[in-house]
């Protein structure tokens, strides 16, 4: 009778489970991420695992998070993690206007590249200047990301720059809100969760969002065709942040560990993921029969810059009013993004 094969297999599940405690038991801490998108959307699905891996690596496995849903809706994330109801979260400073004006130059029209590479530079700029604005006071800022280029989405085909004159948009704020006035349009304020039905009933008659939201948010149903302008209309711009006394509480060891992982390189992946997804909505667009997608004339891209031009004087008034050099900021970004 052969006794090895139950032998083995009872000291191997021994040696499964022994790995198993072990590993429940080096992680001393779980932080709670709150995040608001649906659990199918990139950030969801991609971005926070990669985080949580990064976090598990650097620490050796005594710091993991787990992602919890339906904490608060998307503009009460930052009041959430700085009273302490999650540990991290994902903000999108849009969403609360006035609150947040330096992290408007990374939104501004005109800018070249990847979301990878705007998101490195954007936490580059911040460190070399919007951090005096201290906009993300009472919470720890681990990481600052965009989307790529924003881009107008419609039931409706779109093909000429004119046309966007008198349609109702649904516009995530900040610089977005400022395009939207300037091209005539008539915005409609919701957070991205609700643009769909918004669409599907007919409130309004397009979005302006990344490529991303043609998979992420089902627009490839309710917005069909998309108008593309090269760098996007605008960037959407993103913070992770973190509590600060939850952070506060982790040993030294643990809070070294975790700045190997925060600051830039939390920035660039998230950047990665942004640049992955938006790619996943443009297969989306060209694989289903009736979306369309549709690139701006060069007659259009050159009266685009024209109308740009006032948004981006008074989004440099604004931030330069919170002593900022917001021209040296500009100069560096597009400087600095054109390098990555």
């Amino acid at each position: 009778m052969n006794f090895f094969k139950p032998v083995a297999a009872i000291a191997l599940g021994a040696a499964l489970s022994a790995s198993t405690a072990l590993t429940t038991f080096a992680a001393e801490t779980t932080l709670v991420i709150s995040s608001w998108a649906p659990p199918t959307h990139g950030m969801n699905a991609m971005m926070w695992p990669k985080l949580i891996k990064m976090i598990e690596e650097a620490t050796d496995g005594r710091v993991t998070a787990q992602i919890k849903y339906k904490l608060g809706s998307p503009p009460a994330q930052f009041d959430l993690v700085q009273d302490g109801a999650a540990d991290i979260s994902w903000i999108f400073h849009g969403y609360n206007p006035g609150r947040f004006v330096a992290t408007q130059l990374i939104e501004l029209p005109g800018y070249e590249g990847s979301a990878e590479a705007a998101s490195v530079t954007y936490w580059r700029a911040y460190e070399k200047f919007l951090k005096s604005a201290d906009e993300h006071k009472g919470v720890k800022l681990i990481a600052l990301h965009t989307h790529g280029p924003g881009q107008l989405h419609s039931a409706t085909k779109v093909t000429k720059l004119d046309q966007i004159k008198g349609m109702k948009l649904r516009l995530g704020g900040g610089v977005s809100g400022a395009v939207g006035d300037a091209l005539g349009a008539t915005g409609i304020r919701v957070p991205a969760p609700k643009v769909y039905e918004t669409l599907a009933s007919n409130a309004a008659d397009g979005v302006m969002m990344p490529m991303e939201g043609k998979k992420g948010f089902k627009l490839t149903e309710v917005a069909q065709h998309s108008y593309t302008m090269p760098g996007g209309f605008y960037r959407g711009s993103f913070a992770s942040i973190m509590n600060q006394e939850k952070f506060d509480s982790l040993s030294k060891a643990d809070q070294d560990a975790l700045m190997t992982v925060f600051g830039e390189p939390a920035s660039r992946m998230a950047g990665q993921v942004w640049d992955q997804i938006d790619t996943i909505g443009v297969d989306a667009t060209n694989s289903t029969a009736d979306n369309s997608l549709n690139s701006a004339s060069d007659a259009d891209q050159k009266a685009y810059g024209e109308i740009a031009k006032p948004i981006i004087e008074a989004t440099i008034s604004a931030v330069t009013a919170k002593g900022i050099d917001a021209k040296a900021a500009i100069e560096f970004i597009a400087k600095d993004m054109a390098a990555n």
